[in-house]
């Protein structure tokens, strides 16, 4: 259905029995966000926080909790968005087939944004920013984040609503050296849409305008994160994916969701930074302190009985990652047309999406060749992944030829790492990036946003079996101890604590060792700080392994080689996911807010009747 407003949505939700009333106050230092995480986890329902302790306004989270949720909130409108993505991305579509895309050119027509010439709902009144929930997820994060703001913003000398861009950039409301009520801080990279309006505005006199939506229909935050084909405006999204559309307005020079909850308007200082930070991130840990571009805050606007938007993030899985699971539906049938070849494509969740993307790729071309089939066509089409929008940022992409096993699917990692491991060459797969850009959140680099990829590229026929069984002889060098198997042929081992100058000695020692024992079917070995931790399920292995390792520097191997500058191995290859001392503080959640939040989910607490999915 079309919502007109957030409050629409939830009271949707509540009478389906998909949302739950908070009406005990809460604290938005650390408590909100703790129960946040715990009712994500059980795979509960939405959360509406009737009292916000030193706030007027209520609050809403865990709108996208669960995958059936996100999808019961688009049920209407998402085949139709599915379409037009598709036709925007490949014209030639329609033309081919025009019965299945007939709605595309109505539905296109009628998500056009709509100007309101007399106000809106967002006009009720004005506040201040101190006014607003003051939410902090993290003990160490560097004050109160808008976690889900929906940042506007228009290229200079320009009031074409279409040229706009909306993204989601995390907004700092207090703390560092911000002026309280008169500065936020803006987080974004210049290669975003909102950077290259900076760039731009540098080169100009006009004043950089910004406006900080936050709420309204769901469809609006969703927009501002959704990757769109080039020449699709997010407004105009928005308003399909909600089948009702965007209505704005302009006053005093700024643009206004009108029905959203909240508007920020302010201008951006164009040369003036601030530090910025910490904030505990989707990858499990803080990002640091940085100097980012600041927002002089003008006004604060809101609606009647306005609700403010939030999310908590952490260590994944959390909500956002059905953001994740809504794009790749949204997208599923451009992707075989964006990357020719190239049956899958899934960026591991509970890896922290970026550090690990697995494909499913296909050898075509040389049906009639003799030999044995090795990777040849894949790795053009990994070059085709990483040089590609937000597949880019993969840190590891691990991709293998599909036609042998059809039923192969990347959204079950663990099988699709037995197919690899099965068929793997050691000595030829490995193909590496060194010194090159990774993802900003990612600090198991050589440093911000600087880092080294790795694809490993697998195909042909079965190699080996893989086991979970260690030799009755089996050795390990002093320090290392503790060998788990996460599952059959991945073996985790509990190393010393990192210490670059041990590290070599350390290395030399366990090769030495492991290269004396029969370990053919074991090839892939872990160095972690935490076996038991790390080898306690798959996610856990999933976190530690592929956000604590930099490919070019943690990559080691028995019987390893370089020739002619390319570096493989024999039977076992060797990853240090041990953590480093220039990593990223890990989230770790505050004991004493766990024990006041534990309160809620006992008998007589509004969320006791709260039951874990399993």
């Amino acid at each position: 259905m079309s919502y007109r407003s957030l409050r629409q949505c939830t009271e949707d939700l509540e009478q389906s029995g998909q949302l739950i009333r908070i009406r005990t106050e809460v604290d938005p230092y650390l408590e909100m966000a703790e129960i946040q995480r715990r009712v994500y986890e059980m795979q509960g329902p939405a959360l509406l926080f009737e009292k916000v302790k030193n706030s007027p306004f209520e609050a809403v989270s865990n709108l996208y909790g669960t995958k059936e949720r996100t999808k019961y909130i688009f049920r209407d409108t998402l085949q139709r968005a599915m379409e037009l993505i598709a036709i925007k991305a490949k014209p030639e579509e329609a033309i081919k087939h025009p019965l299945k895309y007939w709605r595309a050119p109505f539905t296109a027509i009628t998500a056009l944004p709509k100007r309101k010439r007399r106000g809106g709902a967002i006009f009720y009144k004005k506040t201040t920013i101190d006014q607003l929930p003051q939410i902090v997820s993290w003990p160490m994060d560097g004050g109160a984040f808008i976690t889900l703001p929906q940042v506007f913003t228009l290229p200079p000398d320009s009031d074409q609503i279409m040229q706009s861009n909306v993204g989601m950039y995390r907004i700092q409301l207090n703390g560092n050296d911000y002026l309280p009520n008169e500065e936020v801080g803006m987080h974004y990279q210049i290669h975003r849409g909102i950077g290259i309006h900076h760039q731009a505005y540098l080169g100009s006199e006009e004043p950089f305008r910004c406006s900080i939506f936050v709420g309204g229909p769901p469809a609006n935050a969703f927009s501002a994160i959704m990757p769109l084909p080039e020449g699709l405006s997010e407004l105009a999204f928005a308003g399909l994916l909600n089948g009702r559309r965007f209505r704005y307005a302009k006053k005093d020079h700024h643009y206004f969701a009108t029905e959203a909850d909240f508007v920020i308007t302010g201008v951006i200082q164009k040369r003036e930074l601030k530090p910025e930070g910490p904030f505990g991130d989707h990858l499990g840990y803080y990002s640091l302190k940085h100097d980012f571009p600041v927002m002089k805050v003008e006004q604060v606007y809101h609606r009647k009985n306005p609700l403010w938007h939030f999310t908590a993030v952490g260590r994944p899985p959390q909500e956002d990652s059905s953001f994740g699971y809504l794009i790749h539906e949204l997208v599923r049938d451009i992707s075989k047309q964006e990357f020719p070849g190239v049956k899958e494509i899934h960026a591991v969740d509970e890896a922290g999406v970026h550090p690990l993307l697995l494909a499913i790729g296909s050898e075509r071309y040389m049906p009639f060749r003799q030999r044995e089939k090795q990777p040849e066509e894949i790795l053009i089409q990994a070059n085709r992944i990483l040089g590609s929008g937000q597949t880019s940022l993969a840190k590891f992409l691990l991709i293998v030829d599909g036609s042998d096993h059809p039923n192969l699917r990347t959204s079950d990692s663990k099988a699709f790492f037995r197919h690899l491991l099965q068929r793997v060459d050691w000595r030829r797969d490995l193909h590496f990036q060194t010194k090159t850009s990774i993802d900003t959140l990612d600090y198991s680099g050589s440093g911000w946003n600087e880092g080294s990829k790795v694809v490993v590229a697998a195909s042909g026929r079965i190699k080996r079996e893989l086991s979970a069984t260690l030799p009755d002889d089996f050795q390990l060098p002093n320090g290392f101890s503790n060998p788990k198997f996460a599952t059959e042929g991945i073996l985790i081992i509990s190393g010393p604590k990192f210490s670059i100058e041990n590290k070599k000695n350390e290395l030399s020692s366990l090769k030495t060792i492991l290269e004396r024992q029969k370990l053919d079917k074991i090839p892939l070995i872990v160095i972690v700080d935490d076996a038991s931790f790390t080898g306690l399920n798959w996610n856990n292995f999933l976190w530690v392994t592929f956000t604590r390792t930099n490919p070019a520097v943690d990559v080691y191997g028995t019987e390893s080689f370089s020739k002619n500058k390319h570096w493989g191995c024999g039977n076992n290859l060797i990853l240090d996911a041990r953590i480093k001392p220039h990593h990223a503080p890990e989230l770790i959640p505050d004991k004493e807010t766990a024990l006041k939040v534990d309160k809620l989910f006992r008998k007589g607490g509004d969320l006791y009747n709260i039951k874990k999915v399993e």
